[in-house]
């Protein structure tokens, strides 16, 4: 039941246990059993590392970016979510976009103090990596200052994705052609990708002196100036420099569970889903099964 319960939605959950175990159990029952076992999560040590140490040609990543989730008492609150993998583990073939074999996620439901609590307890138990620990993540303040603050020694990468979007934006809103638009964009964002920041900036002073718009873009590329270094990136570790891990757990840990139609959350109750959507992504599974033989009876 509870495996299921954290798979689909609760209406769905006992049509497929009585499918495959022609077993009766109502939508209630599936509701009560999950969302006990998933607090009872909670309330064992949230970070054991699931990969196996960092060798030494290798490097480890992590992403962490939030995304948003409706609940019942606040509205739309932030669930924070973390993804640390290694560089051996991301895989391209054939100029197809690179996949990842193993990694470990963190979820969290509030403010972002309790969240990098638990990310620096996963990180730190790698031990002292400096520059092969990479960060990848957008432009927002609160990841940036926990980088510098806590990782002084380790690479942080603004994503090339959110720093082209930012280009988009404003080339979009400049310009009326949107051809001319977007062969301006594309000249800029292979300067990026040349790590020619500096030139770019000066570029979009050029085309938009005493622009509010261009003025908000260069103030972006410029706090986020020594994050942008993609030439360099692209030669390091596996050599990514997009922010695509982290969307992809989004979708994976959240989206497909917590975000479907009409679906609104207590905020105890979508931590106690989130802490069982960690768990089965990071194939700990058997943290549950263990909980279930030890409090059987109490959750039953």
């Amino acid at each position: 039941m509870v495996y299921a319960g954290q798979m689909d939605c609760y209406g769905r959950c006992n049509e497929l246990i009585n499918k495959f175990l022609d077993v009766e159990v109502c939508e209630a029952q599936v509701y009560r059993v999950t969302d006990t076992y998933g607090e009872e999560l909670g309330k064992t040590p949230p970070v054991e590392r699931t990969l196996p140490p960092v060798d030494q040609n290798e490097t480890l990543y992590v992403e962490a970016d939030g995304m948003m989730l409706l609940t019942r008492e606040d509205g739309w609150k932030e669930v924070k979510v973390g993804r640390v993998f290694k560089s051996t583990d991301c895989v391209k073939t054939d100029n197809k976009p690179s996949w990842i074999r193993h990694s470990q996620y963190l979820a969290h439901l509030g403010n972002h103090h309790s969240f990098i609590g638990q990310m620096d307890k996963l990180i730190e138990s790698y031990g002292s990596l400096d520059q092969r620990l990479v960060f990848i993540s957008d432009g927002a303040s609160w990841i940036r200052n926990w980088i510098s603050d806590t990782f002084p020694n380790a690479i942080s990468i603004l994503d090339y994705y959110h720093a082209s979007e930012h280009l988009h934006e404003f080339t979009n809103l400049f310009y009326k052609d949107k051809q001319l638009a977007k062969i301006w964009a594309d000249q800029q964002k292979e300067l990026l990708l040349q790590s020619k920041v500096k030139l770019v900036i000066e570029n979009i002073e050029k085309l938009a002196p005493n622009n509010n718009d261009a003025q908000k873009l260069i103030n972006y590329y410029s706090n986020n100036i020594e994050r942008m270094d993609y030439q360099h990136y692209k030669h390091i570790g596996c050599g990514i420099i997009g922010s695509g891990a982290i969307e992809s757990a989004h979708r994976t840990v959240v989206q497909k569970r917590m975000k479907l139609s009409g679906q609104r959350w207590s905020k105890k109750g979508a931590q106690n889903m989130l802490n069982l959507r960690v768990t089965s992504m990071n194939e700990k599974w058997d943290k549950v099964i263990k909980l279930v033989k030890t409090n059987f009876k109490v959750a039953a």
